[in-house]
């Protein structure tokens, strides 16, 4: 005897169809009423350039590396990201900080080549959480799309912080990020 998980299992009618169910006019009528109800819903789409749909305050978005508050790169090139990202999307490779670089790289080791694969990538913060100078942060801005493979590959180039914010800029933000990451951890 086969017993039934679900009760969603539904009994099959093999009796032979009359007159009426051969014009097959009553499934037209009910597929026709349903397209009829949906006339009135809510249309889901969002003309997304001119209307954009917010977002939840523990939106995970494209990466950043930030710079500390003399502008020199937070990154140490430690490996604790790449280790900890499960999707391995994070590539770097370290070089030694040569003199005159000093303003440039905030340690004496750096990343020379840091790569994020955003195809790989499942932007689940675990590389934020890993990063013990608080390097990497997941914004809330969305990757943009492109048809070739090759441009989802963010380099320094594209992760680096281009302007260096002012003292006050950079703690605001670092304060409102652990204040996030508190509340999602309680």
């Amino acid at each position: 005897m086969i017993t039934q998980l679900t009760n969603r299992a539904k009994k099959v009618d093999t009796r032979p169809l009359n007159a009426l169910d051969n014009t097959y006019l009553p499934g037209i009528i009910k597929g026709m009423m349903i397209t009829f109800m949906h006339m009135f819903k809510k249309a889901p789409t969002i003309q997304y350039p001119e209307v954009k749909k917010p977002f939840s305050s523990v939106w995970r978005g494209v990466h950043i590396l930030k710079r500390d508050e003399n502008g020199a790169e937070r990154c140490t090139a430690c490996g604790l990201c790449a280790l900890a990202c499960p999707a391995e999307a994070i590539t770097m490779e370290a070089a030694e900080r040569k003199p005159g670089e000093e303003k440039l790289y905030r340690e004496e080791k750096y990343a020379a080549k840091y790569e994020i694969n955003m195809l790989r990538c499942i932007f689940c913060g675990l590389c934020e959480e890993a990063c013990p100078k608080e390097a990497i942060f997941l914004t809330n801005s969305i990757a943009s799309a492109d048809y070739d493979r090759n441009n989802f590959i963010y380099g320094k180039d594209k992760l680096v912080d281009p302007v260096i914010p002012q003292p006050e800029h950079v703690n605001h933000y670092e304060e409102a990020h652990r204040k996030e990451w508190m509340k999602l951890k309680k």
